[in-house]
């Protein structure tokens, strides 16, 4: 939640001071940035479910008759 409130207050939001982003001043964005591209950005890092592996019973844990 921290870092998408920092991704926004970096690339989205205008300050008063600057009058541009400060993503803008670093030169690290060339427009300011809305909610929507923030989220297809979050979106592309978050890691993809990969296949399981076999099931192992553990035999401490297995029911016995």
């Amino acid at each position: 939640m921290v870092a998408i409130y920092a991704v926004h207050y970096n690339f989205a939001r205008i300050h008063k001071t600057l009058r541009i982003t400060p993503a803008m001043a670093a030169g690290l964005s060339d427009h300011v940035w809305s909610l929507e591209e923030i989220v297809m950005m979050a979106d592309r890092y978050m890691p993809q479910p990969g296949k399981s592996g076999p099931y192992k019973i553990n035999r401490y844990n297995a029911c016995t008759p």
